[in-house]
C-alpha cells in the first residue's frame, strides 16, 4: 500500500506540479545540460534542449534554471563544459549523451551527471546511467517469460562491447537462461553459428533420411507422404522455446533471417528482441512476425512526439523524451529533499517517479525503468502489458 501511495503521489506531482507544489525556499535549482551543439550530432543536442525547455514550461517554476553547454561529442570538450557548469552552480547535469564522453568526468567534484547512455558498466563514480538499460529490459522479458511458462530461453548476443552489459543484466535479473550464445556479426559466420545452434544440418539430414526410408517402403500412400515431406525443410525440433536477440536495426534482421533459413519460425518459437523504439520498418516484415520486445509506453511516446512536433515543428527522438522526464525527476527529488547542498544523497534514497517513459525507480545512485511489453503482428504494435 505504501509503495502504491508513493507512485500515486509522484503521478499527481507530474500532472499537477505547477499548482500543487512550491519550492519552500528561495534556493535556485541550477540544472546543467551537456549535449552536442556542434559537429555531426548537433541536431540531436538541439532536440534535447527543446525537450527540456518544454518540460521547464510545464513545471512552471521560477526556482529552476537550465544551462546548456556543448560537448562537441568530445571527452575533453565535455570536461571543460562540465567545469563551466559547475562554476555556474549546477549540482545536477543532464548528459552527456554518449558513453565515450564520460571518461574524464570523475574530475568534477560535487556534481551528479545523469548520462543518457544505457550502459551501466565502467561509469565514473559521479555518473548515473539514465537510459533504458539492459537490466530494465530483461526484467520485463523475465515477467513475460514467466507469465507464459516458457521453459527454455536462449540468448543471442553480438560479439560487441554490449555483450558484457547483457551478461551483467542476466546475472542481476536472475532470468532463467537455457544457453547464452555470442555471435559473430559477419554474415557468413553468423549463419554458420545459427546452423550449429539450431542443429540445422542434422534436422535437414533427418528429412532426407525420412524421404529415402519412405521411398524404399511398401506403403500404399508413400507418394503422398513424400510429396508432403518435400514441402518441409527439416525434421526435428530445436532445443529452445524462445530466443532473445540482443540486437536491433539491420543486424537484428540478419539474425532473424539466419533463424528463418534454418527453419526456425516465430510462429512456433517466441522471438524476443531488445533496444526497440517501435521500429516501423518491422511492421511490413510479416515473415518475422510475431516478434516481442520491452519498451516504454507507446501512447505516452506518441503524445510527446505530437506535442513536440506541434510546439517546434520538428520530430523528436527517444533521447528527447528521456531528457524531458529527467528534468521532472530532478525537480521532484529536489522538492522532496528541499536542500541541494549535499547532491550525493539526492539519488541514493529509494524513490519512484512516473514520467512519460514510465516509472523510474531510483536508489543507490542507480536508475531503472519499469517497461511495458509489446508484440509486432499484423502490421501493428500490440501492448501485452
Amino acid at each position: 500500500m505504501l509503495k502504491f501511495f508513493k507512485i500515486f503521489v509522484l503521478t499527481l506531482f507530474f500532472i499537477f506540479f505547477k499548482n500543487t507544489l512550491a519550492f519552500s525556499t528561495d534556493q535556485k535549482i541550477i540544472v546543467g545540460l551537456l549535449v552536442p551543439l556542434s559537429g555531426d550530432n548537433k541536431n540531436l543536442g538541439e532536440l534535447i534542449i527543446k525537450s527540456t525547455r518544454m518540460a521547464l514550461k510545464e513545471i512552471n517554476s521560477n526556482n529552476i534554471e537550465i544551462y546548456p553547454k556543448d560537448t562537441a561529442s568530445d571527452p575533453n570538450k565535455t570536461l571543460r563544459s562540465a567545469l563551466e557548469l559547475k562554476k555556474l552552480g549546477a549540482k545536477v547535469i543532464i548528459g552527456p549523451v554518449f558513453f565515450d564522453n564520460l571518461i574524464y568526468l570523475n574530475e568534477v567534484d560535487d556534481v551528479i551527471f545523469l548520462s543518457l547512455t544505457n550502459k551501466t558498466s565502467n561509469l565514473p563514480k559521479n555518473v548515473i546511467s539514465s537510459g533504458v538499460n539492459s537490466v530494465s529490459q530483461l526484467n520485463a522479458i523475465k515477467k513475460f517469460v514467466e507469465s507464459n511458462e516458457i521453459k527454455k530461453t536462449i540468448f543471442l548476443t553480438p560479439d560487441l562491447d554490449y555483450k558484457d552489459e547483457i551478461k551483467k543484466a542476466i546475472n542481476k535479473t536472475k532470468i532463467k537462461v537455457h544457453k547464452h550464445y555470442v555471435y559473430n556479426t559477419e554474415p557468413t559466420k553468423l549463419t554458420k553459428q545459427i546452423e550449429d545452434i539450431t542443429n540445422y544440418k542434422i534436422r535437414k539430414q533427418n528429412l532426407a533420411d525420412e524421404i529415402k526410408r519412405i521411398e524404399k517402403s511398401d506403403l500404399d500412400d508413400k507418394e503422398k507422404r513424400i510429396e508432403r515431406l518435400k514441402k518441409k525443410y527439416t525434421i526435428g525440433n530445436v532445443s529452445f522455446d524462445s530466443v532473445v536477440i540482443s540486437d536491433f536495426d539491420e543486424s537484428l534482421k540478419s539474425v532473424i533471417t539466419s533463424l528463418l533459413y534454418t527453419d526456425v519460425s516465430p510462429k512456433k518459437k517466441y522471438f524476443i528482441t531488445l533496444n526497440q523504439w517501435f521500429d516501423e520498418s518491422l511492421l511490413s516484415e510479416k515473415i518475422i512476425q510475431p516478434i516481442y520486445f520491452p519498451s516504454i509506453n507507446k501512447r505516452n511516446l506518441d503524445d510527446f512526439n505530437n506535442k513536440f512536433n506541434k510546439t517546434y515543428n520538428k520530430i523528436p527522438n527517444h533521447l528527447s523524451l528521456l531528457a524531458y522526464d529527467l528534468l521532472g525527476l530532478i525537480y521532484f527529488l529536489s522538492l522532496k529533499k528541499n536542500d541541494l547542498t549535499n547532491i550525493n544523497d539526492l539519488f541514493k534514497k529509494k524513490n519512484s517517479f512516473k514520467g512519460k517513459i514510465g516509472i523510474f525507480d531510483v536508489q543507490n545512485n542507480q536508475i531503472y525503468h519499469r517497461l511495458n511489453f509489446y508484440k509486432i503482428e499484423n502490421n501493428n504494435f500490440k501492448k501485452i502489458f
